[in-house]
């Protein structure tokens, strides 16, 4: 197997991982609205009509749009990402992320959000997916 086709596959397979994951998650979440909670974690249920903290909560289609955009452009410019695992990585997490989230925004007409540390407003795994993704780009890139 061509090192590129390894790269590719190494991406596609992690990209789809995290996203089954993140829905699978989602899910559970929606279906069942556990409440589990300690001193500075809750796990519970939360619609985001927005994108992170809430913002642009009225800008529902918007957001899907950009999501598509997003998603079509890290997929077109797939051959221009460098081959080395890292910035793969950060690629798979960022687009998996908006994947995952661009899924719930054309389900439901929103995101469904879970995890609520007491200071930081809830988010969930695709989230947490594009913004690991997005630091490891910008890092990357920069040492670069």
């Amino acid at each position: 197997m061509k090192p590129l086709y390894k790269k590719i596959t190494f991406f596609s397979v992690l990209t789809f991982c995290l996203v089954l994951l993140d829905q699978l998650t989602k899910y559970l979440i929606y279906h069942y609205q556990p409440f589990w909670s300690t001193s500075f974690l809750q796990i519970h249920f939360t619609k985001n009509t927005g994108a992170g903290f809430g913002l642009l909560s009225q800008y529902t289609f918007l957001l899907t749009i950009i999501s598509i955009l997003v998603t079509a452009f890290i997929i077109y410019y797939y051959p221009k990402i460098p081959k080395e695992t890292f910035p793969q990585l950060a690629a798979s997490l960022f687009l998996a992320g908006t994947i995952g989230n661009l899924i719930d925004r054309l389900a439901r007409k929103f995101v469904i959000d879970f995890i609520d540390f007491s200071f930081w407003p809830a988010f969930n795994l695709a989230d947490t997916c594009i913004t690991l993704g997005a630091l490891g780009l910008i890092i990357y890139f920069w040492k670069k």
